[in-house]
């Protein structure tokens, strides 16, 4: 949906200018409808950024029309009242979901520095009194070449070479055709096939010490879900207690309250098939009175021990009367 453009001359130049900052090539014709003036006066925009700096190109004929010069670095970015509201808001918020953090700083502190004085201190109010429910976290910020190599593996179905530094601080090269990235709870993976392995492997991109792209090129299979490989594979991590416990419940109820990233649920005759691993069995009898359906335990027997524990404790707690005297 297009907008109309401001009358004035300077606007509408300006307008000229975002318009081939977004589009590698338009046609005269379909500038003058954009700018809603008539091709003449898109002439003689071209000449007006030309003569400020802006290489725009011109070509004649069929295939004529106007873009910039390739490879000519803009100046920085104008932006509405309303982006540079977004930008900042964007930034203030990737401080809590594991975006790299000096670079968020930076980008912030400059978007602040080249905002006009009256919005950008509306700007520093909307920091000073934003808070935000999801708690601050040591999200672990992948190094940014490193992201932005996989992503392009990835896109362009070219297998890279990872130099991996695990949790234990063993360090492996492998070779991996990436299926995609995946951002959950404040980390970044990367899921693909892992020929050392032999395997569709899930890597957190902070623990990747180098990514260097190759030349060989592979298909991504049609089945291949990233976000369901990660969360399955978090749901897999090695815990002291395998947990199997028949929730009776429909699976889209079930996948509402039980995150895909703690459990692996399917259905089951009617009901829902739980499968996870727990480190402390009175957590997991906690997490199950909480989720308001009835249930049965497959396994482990221990885990009917400390749920008879946590129904006396509430029972017990049931039971208590405030001290005598006046209400409150």
């Amino acid at each position: 949906m297009s907008h109309p453009v401001p009358s004035h001359p300077t606007t509408r130049i300006l307008a000229m200018l975002e318009l081939l900052q977004a589009n590698h090539h338009m046609s005269g014709a379909e500038l003058a409808r954009r700018l809603g003036v008539d091709e003449r006066t898109v002439r003689r925009y071209a000449t007006r950024l030309d003569d400020l700096g802006v290489p725009v190109t011109a070509a004649r004929g069929r295939h004529g029309g106007y873009r910039l010069r390739p490879g000519y670095k803009l100046p920085p970015l104008m932006l509405t009242d309303d982006e540079a509201t977004a930008v900042v808001l964007g930034l203030l918020a990737g401080r809590r979901l594991g975006l790299p953090g000096q670079a968020t700083e930076s980008a912030l502190a400059k978007v602040q520095r080249v905002l006009p004085a009256a919005l950008r201190e509306r700007v520093q109010a909307l920091q000073d009194t934003l808070g935000f429910t999801l708690a601050a976290r040591d999200a672990a910020a992948p190094a940014t070449q490193a992201l932005l190599t996989l992503a392009a593996a990835a896109r362009d179905r070219r297998r890279v070479r990872l130099r991996y530094r695990s949790f234990q601080g063993a360090d492996s090269e492998r070779d991996l055709d990436a299926h995609g990235l995946v951002f959950h709870s404040g980390r970044w993976y990367v899921t693909g096939h892992d020929h050392r392995s032999g395997e569709v492997r899930t890597f957190r991109v902070d623990r990747v010490v180098s990514a260097e792209p190759g030349t060989d090129r592979y298909e991504i299979p049609d089945d291949a879900d990233p976000v369901q490989h990660v969360t399955r594979s978090l749901a897999r991590v090695p815990y002291a207690h395998e947990v199997e416990v028949l929730l009776e419940t429909t699976l889209a109820e079930a996948r509402r309250r039980v995150p895909a990233s703690t459990a692996t649920l399917t259905g089951h005759d009617g009901a829902v098939l739980m499968t996870t691993r727990a480190q402390h069995l009175d957590g997991m009898a906690r997490m199950l009175a909480g989720l308001g359906h009835p249930f049965v335990v497959h396994r482990p027997d221990e885990l009917r021990d400390h749920l008879r524990a946590l129904a006396r404790t509430l029972e017990a707690q049931a039971d208590r009367r405030p001290p005598a005297g006046p209400a409150p």
